[in-house]
């Protein structure tokens, strides 16, 4: 059986898997990013520990923006330092394997769509939901990625004039909608307002609740864009879904148009906290 190495870089953690041609994931390594330098030589040195006579490629899933065509990744807001790094080149240059570089938003959507819980769709969307935020789109059948893989960049757009910053930009949607921005509310991590939610905390529910309401903006926009039959959230929404979806249900129904409403689908992520590993293989399968 053919066997594959994916790599997922986040803003927080790192984690390299070698799994099979069917999303198995059959070991992993795991370890905090930190420097560009450090978090390469991880990665270097975890794929030579990983890889074996049957790993027939590498596919790198990262935050963007990057360009998947030439496998270079151009400086994502959550990874300071990571300007121009030919990923896709070093890995293959050390190893003698094909390596793929792709969006997460883009790896995610196609992991959803293929193993998950957008398994069949048409239209389906994959919104990340973690230190940052951004949509992977799979229209009409195949994996939208635009002109230069910067399509459904969500989270650079603006929600207000100025506030929280997200995607280096004041006021954007990944500002309010993503750990990173939750966090800039003063209360706490994402993780921690999660456990005083289930406290019953007034004020943590309070923020969940607005930001429930900014994730049914964006979703709002989403939908009458690009009219999708399914919409998949991962990571935060995944955990915390019972204190977004009311807000995020009734700020949908006032902004988009009720026919797209009617027919769209908003679920977790089917493969729980297993899609970045399952979307960096899905990458090196070049699916």
């Amino acid at each position: 059986m053919n066997e594959y190495i994916g790599i997922d870089i986040g803003g927080t953690k790192t984690a390299i898997v070698r799994g099979d041609e069917n999303g198995t994931i059959l070991e992993k390594k795991r370890f905090a990013t930190t420097t560009k330098g450090e978090t390469l030589e991880m990665i270097f040195q975890s794929v030579a520990d990983l890889k074996t006579d049957q790993t027939k490629a590498i596919g790198v899933s990262c935050g963007g923006p990057l360009n998947s065509r030439t496998g270079v990744i151009l400086g994502p807001p959550n990874l300071p330092g990571w300007d121009e790094v030919p990923i896709t080149d070093m890995l293959t240059e050390r190893f003698g394997l094909p390596a793929y570089l792709r969006n997460d938003a883009d790896a995610c959507a196609v992991a959803e769509w293929q193993f998950g819980a957008g398994k069949g769709a048409e239209n389906m969307i994959f919104l990340t939901f973690g230190t940052g935020i951004g949509a992977g789109l799979i229209l009409n059948g195949k994996l939208y990625e635009g002109t230069c893989g910067l399509a459904g960049e969500i989270g650079h757009v603006r929600l207000f004039e100025d506030g929280h910053v997200g995607y280096g930009k004041s006021g954007s949607y990944e500002g309010y909608v993503s750990g990173g921005g939750i966090a800039q509310y003063g209360k706490g991590t994402a993780a921690e307002l999660g456990k005083r939610a289930k406290e019953g905390d007034p004020e943590t529910l309070q923020i969940w609740a607005q930001t429930g309401e900014h994730l049914g903006s964006m979703l709002a926009i989403l939908i009458d864009l690009l009219n999708p039959e399914v919409i998949v959230i991962g990571s935060i929404f995944v955990r915390a879904e019972k204190y977004l979806r009311a807000s995020m249900e009734e700020k949908i129904r006032k902004e988009a148009l009720k026919p797209g409403v009617e027919i769209c689908r908003i679920v977790p992520a089917g493969l729980g906290e297993s899609i970045g590993d399952i979307a960096a293989l899905c990458v090196a399968m070049n699916l």
